[in-house]
């Protein structure tokens, strides 16, 4: 089975309701890139009336992990991934509609190749930058993923 949008933003749903309650949605899933967005609106916003930091950080990290995700799937093997670290910078308020996007879908073909190789646990970066619909960038995010065959 295929990993779409629609499939992410369902999972989040069930797996990641905070992400789903604040709007964080799916919006682009190809092979080397990932596109998210949210809006903000009450539910999401911080006292100054900009989108607080986590939502950014959610919709971040989801353009990121949905690419690691569909890679896993299509290796059809026990994988497993995980968040070691994660950078955040904050350049301006994010108001309105918030598109990030991340293009290093090729990093995680490598690191998935590499572990399946030498069964070895895999660490690498991936960044996410997040821009307004003027395409301002308002944050960029970066996140070490590592990735591990099961046993």
């Amino acid at each position: 089975m295929k990993i779409t949008p629609q499939k992410i933003n369902s999972f989040l749903f069930f797996k990641l309701p905070a992400a789903f309650f604040c709007g964080v949605r799916v919006k682009q899933l190809e092979t080397t890139r990932c596109v998210t967005k949210v809006t903000h609106r009450w539910i999401n916003q911080n006292p100054f009336k900009s989108m607080y930091f986590a939502v950014q950080a959610m919709a971040a990290e989801l353009s990121t992990g949905a690419l690691v995700m569909m890679h896993i799937k299509d290796r059809n093997q026990k994988i497993s991934m995980l968040v070691a670290n994660q950078k955040g910078n904050y350049n301006r308020k994010a108001t309105g509609k918030i598109t990030f996007t991340c293009t290093d879908g090729e990093k995680v073909v490598l690191a998935i190749e590499e572990t399946i190789r030498t069964g070895e646990g895999v660490t690498f970066w991936m960044t996410s930058v997040g821009k307004d619909k003027e395409g301002e960038v308002v944050s960029t995010s970066e996140f070490e993923w590592r990735v591990k065959l099961k046993k």
